[in-house]
């Protein structure tokens, strides 16, 4: 298979990708496509469509042996499932599959046609291997059963963040990260109230500790644990 695009956004790191696509609607991607595929024609028609299905690779999962079980963070790291009943990585082909809002096709210099999307759950620089427009009346089953995932559902954290915190940022970007953290980017089996966690949005390093439903971003003078 040949790369096509990549995907351009704020996150450096997997820590604190949403494990989801469309469960942070504030963030913003752009998907570039390389050189070969900058072809306006090759994308006539899809402004018609307002979601996309991006297929793409878990390229910072190269490498790695698959796995016929994994332990979704879903179910707290500590049960087995099998992996084709699982979205993680460590599978025989890393293929991923996220479906995402469409915004805007427009023209960069330098770039050619590119690809503005909301919602995306990839880490900047991913490979994407197609692009096909989302369908309703096909895609869409909301009678469809979701396994174990029904059963460990978890209701947004309360965020607070420190007075003037990247006030430097748009409204919009904070937002986005505010909901990220809402979201919980913590492994599920670490509950240590205590522990500080971090990981890097749009090039700043993003502390945090969360005790009970509440998530508290920290500044950079507390030390993290290790």
């Amino acid at each position: 298979m040949k790369v096509i695009a990549r995907i351009e956004n704020d996150y450096t790191t997997k820590f604190g990708v949403p494990r989801q696509s469309g469960l942070v609607e504030g963030l913003v991607s752009d998907v570039a496509f390389e050189p070969e595929y900058r072809v306006p024609e090759a994308l006539r028609g899809l402004e018609e469509f307002s979601h996309v299905w991006l297929i793409w690779g878990f390229h910072a999962a190269q490498g790695a042996e698959w796995r016929p079980t994994v332990r979704p963070p879903r179910l707290g790291g500590n049960r087995r499932i099998g992996v084709f009943a699982t979205r993680s990585p460590y599978r025989p082909n890393r293929l991923g599959l996220s479906c995402v809002r469409l915004l805007e096709i427009r023209n960069e210099a330098g770039k050619g046609p590119v690809l503005r999307v909301r919602g995306a759950d990839l880490m900047n620089g991913t490979p994407i291997y197609d692009i096909k427009p989302y369908l309703a009346y096909a895609d869409a089953h909301p009678e469809a059963r979701g396994g174990f995932t029904e059963r460990t559902v978890r209701e947004p954290l309360r965020v607070i963040m420190p007075e003037g915190f990247a006030r430097d940022w748009p409204e919009e970007k904070r937002r986005a990260l505010k909901e990220v953290l809402s979201l919980d980017p913590r492994p599920a089996y670490q509950q240590d109230a205590e522990r500080i966690y971090a990981f890097e949005f749009s090039g700043r390093n993003i502390r945090f500790r969360v005790a009970g439903d509440t998530l508290t971003v920290v500044g950079p003078e507390e030390e993290c644990s290790k």
